[in-house]
């Protein structure tokens, strides 16, 4: 007997990504904010307690629950190797592509050897709308009877839906951004072309970040 086997998709509860924005299939949204990363060990020992403390502060001042999520990913040298080798071809100086061949091979050497590892930071920021459902009884019969409408009508009422949750959406944004700009980190909202670049690393960890077109 044959298994069936399912597709990914039907593993990943999203619906779609539209202006940046994740809905899920149970019409919640989400928001990916990327933040940069701060180096405690660099600070002084007040310096540590302050951004400790500020941190825990702006956690505290939350009504909401977010997530924070790390990507750690092998740091893929070669563009930085392809602007080597077209930096190579416009020097006109023998000794200078000399030394940076020597560079260039000094490089693969050394990533080849050690791994170096790039991480993301994400937060990210949750919208879910709590309704009351009248599933059963007069209130059941009662609904199903007002809700008929025209396929217009109901697109106009999904429209209008999705922008009531997703300006509650952007203001979570707006204090996860500006409590994390009081702790000295920068932040910036993903976009749709980020959040699906973002995923797509998720479930392919193996892969490089794709193909490296030669300049001819």
């Amino acid at each position: 007997m044959a298994l069936k086997t399912k597709a990914t998709q039907e593993f990943v509860p999203i619906k779609e990504i539209r202006d940046g924005i994740i809905v899920l299939k149970d019409g919640g949204l989400r928001a990916m904010v990327l933040a940069n990363s701060t180096n405690l060990s660099l600070k002084s020992s007040e310096e540590q307690r302050a951004t400790i403390m500020q941190f825990q502060n702006f956690l505290n001042t939350l009504d909401f629950s977010i997530q924070i999520s790390v990507q750690s990913r092998r740091l893929d040298i070669r563009p930085y190797l392809l602007l080597l080798e077209n930096r190579i071809k416009v020097q006109n100086e023998p000794l200078l592509k000399l030394q940076t061949r020597e560079y260039i091979g000094f490089i693969k050497n050394f990533t080849d050897s050690t791994s170096i590892m790039t991480k993301s930071f994400f937060v990210v920021v949750p919208y879910t709308e709590t309704t009351l459902k009248a599933n059963s009884g007069i209130l059941g019969s009662l609904a199903g009877i007002f809700s008929k409408k025209n396929k217009q009508a109901e697109k106009a009422e999904k429209e209008l839906d999705f922008e009531e949750k997703r300006s509650q959406l952007e203001e979570r944004v707006s204090v996860i951004e500006e409590g994390l700009a009081r702790c000295g980190i920068k932040t910036v909202s993903l976009g749709t072309e980020e959040v699906v670049e973002a995923f797509y690393k998720v479930f392919n960890p193996g892969e490089l970040e794709g193909k490296i077109e030669v300049e001819s």
